[in-house]
């Protein structure tokens, strides 16, 4: 679709030369059977100029770009009404360009504000220099203390937030896979996962804003960044992202399990389960490891689904752990329900990058 754009974009905007070209007579030019004058060349000139600058916004990702297309799709028509007979098709072009960019604009808004919650929650954090200890680990069962040995955990620095970039694909009972990039940013301290995904459902652009704090939490996906498919911010929708949260500080920053919210209970040498606190919510998980230390599986019965809003056992294994920026952690998981008719995998995640103790939101 971009790429259609762009060349949608390119193609209108040399067009317009022919505008200018008739206006000062360089060649015949028969398109236009209407005079042109030379001012109103000039502004077909202009038209096609901006319009390639526009294509370059698009093809570098500017934020500038749907309102710089806006503006020329105005221009671009107020130039076609002058020349009517000759240039009434240049509207189908214009009305593509203009759709675009609506989209493209109400998609920077809606990424924006995923951006801004980034840069706020940056802003809170005070980073620390603390070396995570062989002694932080004691009061933590052996099983994930040889968990954070086997990550690399130890002698280096303690975890305050974290960046994962994930690949992957996705479903609803029932429906399809589609496939979907996300970002995400977990602060630690003070919780807060702040989750944004870009997905393509039945071909069309879809993305998704989770936002956890310490207080809410809230659930948008949005049909071309305009339409919107869910918006939730239920009460069951604040233990569900707890776990999920929490899910997260297991598999992916294990150094922050160090955290005092965190209760432990050994159930055997290869698992444990864990308790976590967060404010008056509490949710649970067990922990399942290898013999290498490895954890392998995460399993909790406090996440709500939310086509059901209803609670049911919650699992993610994981595997193919590899080396990410120094820490041996996995890089394949899959994200799956345990229904009272079968097991039902709704996600499918790759790891593409995992960032600890990240000061700059731009990173």
């Amino acid at each position: 679709m971009r790429i259609a754009v762009l060349i949608i974009l390119i193609i209108h905007g040399l067009i317009h030369l022919i505008g200018f070209a008739k206006a000062f007579q360089f060649g015949e030019m028969s398109q236009f059977t209407k005079a042109i004058s030379r001012p109103m060349g000039i502004l077909w000139f202009l038209a096609a100029i901006m319009f390639i600058v526009t294509a370059i916004g698009l093809f570098l990702r500017k934020d500038w770009w749907p309102l710089l297309g806006l503006a020329m799709v105005v221009l671009s028509q107020g130039l076609i009404f002058t020349s009517w007979m000759d240039a009434k098709f240049g509207t189908i072009a214009n009305a593509i360009i203009l759709c675009a960019a609506i989209i493209g604009q109400a998609t920077i808004l809606f990424e924006r504000s995923f951006k801004d919650d980034v840069a706020f929650a940056m802003n809170t954090v005070a980073p620390s220099k603390e070396v995570l200890s062989e002694e932080d680990l004691a009061p933590l069962p052996i099983c994930v203390q040889k968990y954070l040995g086997y990550v690399g955990a130890v002698g280096k620095p303690k975890v305050y937030n974290m960046k994962i970039v994930f690949k992957g694909e996705m479903r609803d009972k029932g429906k399809d896979w589609f496939p979907f990039e996300s970002v995400q940013y977990n602060f630690f301290g003070v919780p807060r996962r702040l989750f944004f995904m870009k997905a393509k459902v039945m071909g069309l652009p879809t993305n998704g804003y989770h936002k956890y704090t310490n207080e809410t939490a809230r659930m948008q996906i949005k049909l071309l960044s305009l339409f919107p498919v869910v918006d939730l911010e239920e009460p069951e929708l604040y233990p569900t992202e707890t776990v999920t949260f929490f899910n997260d500080l297991c598999l992916f920053a294990p150094a922050a399990l160090i955290d005092d919210r965190i209760s432990w209970e050994t159930l055997d040498a290869l698992s444990a389960r864990a308790t976590f606190h967060n404010n008056e919510t509490i949710i649970s998980a067990e922990l399942y490891f290898n013999e290498k230390g490895q954890l392998v599986n995460f399993v909790s019965n406090d996440r709500y689904s939310v086509a059901e809003m209803k609670a049911f056992p919650f699992s993610t294994p994981v595997n193919n752990y590899k080396n990410i920026n120094g820490y041996q952690l996995p890089s394949y998981g899959e994200a799956t329900w345990h229904y009272p008719d079968g097991e039902f995998v709704y996600g499918k995640f790759e790891v593409a990058d995992i960032i600890y103790n990240v000061t700059d939101a731009n990173r």
